[in-house]
């Protein structure tokens, strides 16, 4: 059985969870899993087709390794020649070009998979999968660039009149994607994204320490694209409670690249009076974001939405405390195993950062439960079941 997976996101920069979440699908959809319950055929892998628009294959290769795949899975990659925004203007727009008019590779598949809102016309013989991760650009459509909006609104008009079926993140994604789209609820299928509990490498959080200029210095730590609706401005404002505070010597680590819109410059204001406390540290590798996720007191993540919260999860399996934003999402995602503050108040989270911080033994019952709840999600259960939705498009 053979998947045509759209791989683009992991081009694109920044790749974000989404470009994660596609090379994940990438990397597990072709192994074989145990069997399903209350089933007797057994869950074998998808043979992926990966395909992208017109780039060197030096630059897939660069991508690629990136995210850890393999030299093979670069030569299984389909490059077709027609450059991305032409390519995806036209699926949005016009519905052409069929991706088995672009390769004959990809004309003779069993299921094609969007893993995000870049959706090619419905093949003839195949189902079409769509992964929708939110509505964020629908109910915060002053959180992206025009472009974004319009992309993203295409997106979400020929999902509802192309998928076959559609994949959410989670219950709080699929509701909102319910109530703001015409994606019907009887096409929508819940997958949680998965985790890896990554090990610290020998003398990466010293490293790390070094080249940010950290020192010895607790710290505070985020982790994301630098955007509008990660609420960093109220974070950062927030954080003049722990500098006010004497006995807390702690920093903020700003940790992700930039997105959209000019989200650094709202920050200027919010930092002033910080004294150097704040380190933007900007796009880091694998390595050195779980070197930080191990040695910081806290994980802070106060966005305004989320259609999964993945660095809540990568702070977890290192056993750190995390404090988020109580909003839907986060609570499905983080349960009883992280503690919540309102959002858009940067007086509430800068209260309870600073009693988090002064309370060690909260903060370790909070990482030893955290490590726990993390425990419960991981890509290979994400990717049995998405095998197992392919088979429900396809009748089995």
């Amino acid at each position: 059985m053979r998947v045509a997976l759209n791989l683009e996101q992991l081009l694109l920069r920044p790749p974000g969870g989404i470009g994660r979440y596609s090379a994940e699908l990438a990397r597990l959809l072709p192994e074989a899993g145990p069997t399903p319950p209350n089933t007797d055929k057994p869950d074998l892998g998808f043979e992926v087709i990966g395909f992208v628009s017109r780039h060197s294959a030096a630059s897939v290769a660069k991508a690629y390794a990136s995210f850890g795949l393999t030299k093979a899975q670069v030569e299984a990659t389909v490059r077709i020649a027609v450059p991305r925004p032409v390519l995806f203007d036209s699926w949005g727009v016009l519905g052409i070009p069929k991706l088995s008019l672009l390769s004959k590779r990809l004309a003779d598949v069993d299921i094609v998979h969007a893993p995000s809102l870049a959706v090619p016309p419905h093949p003839k013989s195949a189902p079409l999968i769509v992964t929708v991760h939110d509505a964020a650009p629908l109910i915060h459509p002053e959180t992206y660039p025009r472009r974004g909006r319009w992309f993203h609104e295409r997106g979400f008009a020929v999902t509802a009149k192309r998928a076959d079926l559609v994949i959410a993140p989670t219950r709080a994604a699929a509701e909102e994607i319910m109530e703001y789209t015409d994606i019907l609820s009887d096409r929508i299928r819940i997958v949680p994204h998965g985790v890896e509990d990554r090990t610290v490498a020998a003398g990466s959080l010293a490293k790390v320490r070094e080249d940010l200029e950290l020192n010895d210095e607790p710290f505070v730590l985020w982790v994301g694209t630098l955007e509008p609706r990660k609420n960093l401005p109220v974070l950062v404002e927030a954080f003049h409670s722990v500098v006010r505070t004497k006995d807390l010597p702690h920093r903020l680590v700003l940790a992700g690249p930039k997105g959209w819109l000019n989200t650094a410059s709202t920050l200027e204001h919010p930092a002033a009076g910080l004294e150097g406390r704040v380190c933007v540290a900007g796009e880091l590798t694998d390595e050195e974001l779980v070197a930080l996720y191990s040695g910081a007191d806290l994980v802070v993540l106060p966005s305004r939405h989320e259609g999964f919260g993945l660095p809540i999860l990568e702070a977890m399996t290192q056993g750190t405390a995390v404090l988020c934003s109580d909003i839907p999402v986060l609570r499905e995602v983080g349960g009883d195993a992280a503690a919540y503050a309102s959002v858009n108040d940067a007086e509430a989270l800068g209260d309870a950062m600073v009693e988090l911080l002064r309370d060690k033994s909260a903060r370790d019952r909070l990482g030893a439960a955290g490590k726990k709840r993390a425990a419960q999600f991981s890509w290979r259960q994400c990717a049995a079941r998405t095998r197992a939705v392919y088979r429900e498009a396809l009748g089995q």
